[in-house]
């Protein structure tokens, strides 16, 4: 990885932001889809909004 402090490769178990881009893009996109589907988006997007918000508070 090019700029990371490891050597060669990250340490096993590790959350780099290649991997959880690799996990949680298709999935916020498919359930995205599905809620504007079924004409969920704007309480898919309010429900996304309160748990990105709270996700980043907690971490704070």
């Amino acid at each position: 990885m090019p700029g990371s402090p490891y050597l060669e490769e990250p340490p096993k178990g590790l959350w780099t932001w290649p991997r959880i881009m690799k996990i949680a893009g298709p999935t916020v996109v498919v359930i995205s889809v599905v809620a504007a589907w079924n004409g969920l988006l704007l309480e898919w997007m309010i429900f996304a909004t309160i748990g990105f918000a709270s996700s980043a508070l907690l971490r704070r």
